[in-house]
């Protein structure tokens, strides 16, 4: 051998070779991840294959309409209350449940400078908002003619 040759280093037993491998093609990246997708969708479906998650989300979903149906005049006040207030300056208290005597208002209450005001709040989502109520003994003084 020449001195101007060099001598190539062999690799030793505890270095390793690398190889340079090729990119992935496109359609082994797609191929793959469309086996995940498979995957994924196979394990879906045997979870909700099993009839007690299927009765468990069910049961779930019926809870959920109730509780929904039972509260919905009271959310629809509490919407008009809190609209009401941010209006006047007052600050909402809270409102019945139920609208109990089918007049279609709920009663709710404010405090605004220290006083409670009586509130009668609508619980149709056509009548969101709320009047005062004064009530027969409270009632405000009106002007005009007698």
């Amino acid at each position: 051998m020449t001195d101007t040759q060099e001598k190539k280093p062999t690799p030793s037993p505890t270095q390793t070779v690398k190889k340079q491998t090729p990119p992935p093609s496109v359609e082994s990246v797609t191929d793959s991840s469309g086996e995940i997708i498979n995957t994924i969708k196979t394990k879906i479906k045997d979870f909700f294959s099993s009839w007690k998650v299927r009765l468990t989300l069910i049961i779930s979903i019926l809870i959920g309409i109730f509780v929904l149906v039972f509260f919905w005049q009271h959310i629809i006040a509490v919407w008009g209350m809190k609209q009401w207030s941010g209006r006047s300056g007052a600050t909402p208290i809270e409102c019945m449940v139920k609208d109990t005597n089918d007049d279609h208002y709920i009663s709710c209450s404010a405090i605004r400078e220290g006083q409670i005001i009586p509130l009668e709040c609508g619980s149709n989502i056509l009548n969101i908002g709320c009047r005062v109520n004064y009530g027969t003994a409270a009632s405000p003084p009106i002007s005009g003619r007698r």
